[in-house]
């Protein structure tokens, strides 16, 4: 499998840190609507951001999201069974903030820029998955996420309506095998290519709706 290639490298570090300061009013508005829902709203209370273990080329790291979840379902979540994906669907476990504002456009991804800046993930590749659900994949003979740098976004993220993680896997090996193949300048414009595929997604409000 292929490595952390230096475009990839190069292309996250400029453009992770470009758009932390573009983005710099977003995140701003976005705590201080998270802090008015818990100033309101008692039960929603608790910690702006929201850290759950993931994998990425085999390593373990804190993956950063705005929490969504009301406190005392996030809590509840055992990292061996679950994760906080899993109960995002019911809207009953979700704050204000997070049923209106970060689920419906991905919002609550954002401080993963954060993640890719300091070299956790890539801001393109196969999504970092808990390790329990790693190692069930690598159980099922699919070891690409142990060896391959995880991505904020991916191929698999712009394609709607995948619901198998089989259908993941191959298009997640199909991205790993064309960056093995493939030259710097193609490198780089294939991820830019599903950046721009991603904001559209986040354009159209394809997230989680109620």
């Amino acid at each position: 499998m292929t490595s952390y290639r230096w475009p990839k490298l190069i292309l996250d570090k400029t453009l992770s840190a470009t758009l932390l300061v573009v983005l710099s009013p977003v995140f701003g508005f976005l705590f201080v609507a998270m802090g008015v829902d818990m100033l309101v709203r008692p039960r929603d209370r608790g910690p702006w951001l929201y850290r759950e273990r993931r994998i990425s080329r085999g390593r373990e790291f804190d993956l950063l999201k705005f929490r969504t979840l009301l406190r005392e379902v996030a809590e509840q979540i055992d990292p061996t069974e679950s994760h906080a994906r899993m109960h995002e669907g019911d809207e009953a476990n979700l704050t204000w903030a997070g049923r209106r504002l970060l689920k419906p456009r991905y919002l609550d991804e954002l401080p993963q820029i954060w993640n890719v800046f300091r070299g956790d993930m890539s801001l393109v590749g196969p999504r970092p998955w808990p390790p329990q659900m790693v190692a069930d994949q690598v159980a099922n003979g699919f070891t690409y996420r142990n060896e391959f740098v995880a991505g904020w976004t991916g191929p698999a993220q712009v394609e709607k309506g995948i619901t198998e993680s089989s259908g993941y896997a191959v298009l997640d090996v199909a991205y790993v095998e064309r960056c093995g193949a493939a030259g710097a300048w193609e490198l780089i414009r294939g991820d830019l290519a599903l950046l721009r595929r991603t904001i559209a997604v986040v354009a159209k409000g394809e997230g989680l709706q109620f």
